[in-house]
């Protein structure tokens, strides 16, 4: 490899939507970073079979629902 053209590789942690950890070597951010993960194989429709688990991070899905609250009749 060429000197000085590669980001800095190194571990960081990995935090799943239900808590479980694992170290894994990346270019994210800088040694011994977290990163938490909103979607996972845990809640991701793809390999849930379909069944969709909302997370309301922040309260988004909360004014979503407030602001179209009987939009459609319901």
């Amino acid at each position: 490899m060429k000197k000085d053209i590669h980001p800095d590789y190194h571990t960081i942690k990995v935090v799943m939507t239900d808590g479980t950890e694992y170290f894994t070597r990346s270019t994210y951010s800088k040694e011994g970073a977290v990163l938490n993960l909103d979607i996972d194989p845990n809640t991701h429709p793809a390999w849930t079979g379909g069944e969709q688990k909302l997370l309301d991070r922040g309260g988004r899905l909360s004014r979503f629902n407030n602001k179209f609250k009987g939009f459609l009749g319901g």
